[in-house]
């Protein structure tokens, strides 16, 4: 049986400044089985916000806007396949 996903959108100062509180709204808005979005303190990589860090995967996505939370949904956490525009180079670097 495959182990339960987590979303974790970063709801400290910067990233709420940068609009994270909407960006979690919309993750659970758009509910997919065995996954769970939920808010997170700090991730560490302020001012790239808001950050998503998807576990246990460790895939971490930054500057996410609210309009683009479906493109995650659907492609990664449906469709196994994450965004490779969205990711956060910092971690995941494009050859």
């Amino acid at each position: 049986m495959e182990s339960a996903r987590t979303v974790l959108v970063c709801q400290n100062k910067a990233c709420r400044k940068q609009g994270a509180a909407k960006v979690l709204e919309a993750f659970q808005a758009h509910p997919v089985a065995g996954v769970f979005a939920i808010a997170s303190r700090c991730l560490g990589q302020c001012g790239n916000g808001p950050m998503v860090l998807i576990l246990p995967e460790e895939v971490w996505y930054n500057g996410v806007h609210p309009d683009e939370v479906l493109a995650v949904v659907e492609r990664h956490l449906r469709g196994g396949q994450p965004v490779k525009a969205m990711l956060y180079q910092k971690f995941h670097r494009q050859n």
